[in-house]
């Protein structure tokens, strides 16, 4: 039986094992995917499990999306492009790293209809996720894009693989006609984002890339001030779709059956 991972730290919130599993069950594969709370300093015997073929494919989440990719032996052009990872297989014995998570973003977008061309982006963090969304949105040819983290300097290192952002000090407002949160901070239901968005006006696109919980405190504000919301939910399935075609061969469909999976509160 085939074994296939999702690796983080924290990883309890993560429905990987859920999608994967029904996936599996409903393809009749011989397979199980569980989740692994990971260290940094486990990485390395990971990889290894993975030559050994004893893991057949990887998941990563935060924390290690970009930390992960000193121990792989290539990168697909997505992965080079963000330099980050979040799918790992193994091709001709070589340990390969790829990024769905561009993919993921893009299809839950159009799947919205709402048309981001020409439109600001606000993006709220600078970590494994956002040079995926700003690859992404950048295809979409959005008017600009807008980057606020707590640490300053981490968002300016974008700069290093996106010369046309702006940076903003955290706690700034910029005008937007959609915001990203796409920092952790929503995971625990009490968690809360001190920004003012009550002058922001009406009609905003608030996005969260969480999507476990299904309402963040983030969106919960976005729709009180009358404004669309949407969590990372579709991004999040489109993105794990792509990875188990990438390990299976096979492009399992999307139904209602498989986003109330996903209903965890």
């Amino acid at each position: 039986m085939k074994k296939y991972l999702v690796i983080g730290n924290p990883i309890e919130h993560s429905l990987s094992p859920k999608l994967h599993n029904h996936w599996i069950k409903n393809e009749d594969i011989e397979a199980i995917y569980e989740k692994q709370k990971l260290n940094e300093n486990e990485i390395e015997n990971l990889i290894l499990e993975i030559r050994e073929k004893k893991i057949h494919g990887v998941n990563v989440t935060v924390p290690f999306k970009r930390k992960i990719i000193n121990y792989l032996d290539d990168l697909s052009f997505e992965a080079k492009k963000t330099q980050s990872v979040n799918t790992i297989y193994l091709k001709n014995n070589k340990v390969i790293g790829h990024n769905t998570d561009i993919e993921g973003f893009e299809l839950s977008i159009q799947n919205l209809k709402f048309d981001i061309a020409d439109k600001k982006i606000f993006i709220l963090g600078a970590g494994g996720v956002v040079p995926s969304i700003i690859f992404a949105i950048n295809k979409m040819k959005v008017s600009e894009i807008i980057v606020s983290n707590r640490t300053k300097s981490k968002a300016e290192e974008l700069k290093n693989l996106f010369k046309n952002l702006k940076i903003v000090e955290w706690g700034d407002i910029p005008e937007f006609d959609m915001i990203i949160n796409a920092t952790s901070v929503g995971l625990n239901k009490d968690d809360k984002i001190n920004l003012d968005f009550y002058k922001i006006g009406k009609n905003k696109l608030f996005y969260d890339v969480i999507y476990n919980p299904n309402q963040t405190n983030f969106l919960i504000t976005g729709k009180k001030l009358g404004n669309k919301t949407e969590n990372g939910k579709l991004m999040f399935i489109y993105q794990e779709l792509s990875a188990f075609n990438l390990w299976h061969g096979i492009k399992p469909k999307i139904n209602d059956k498989v986003i109330k999976l996903l209903h965890n509160d």
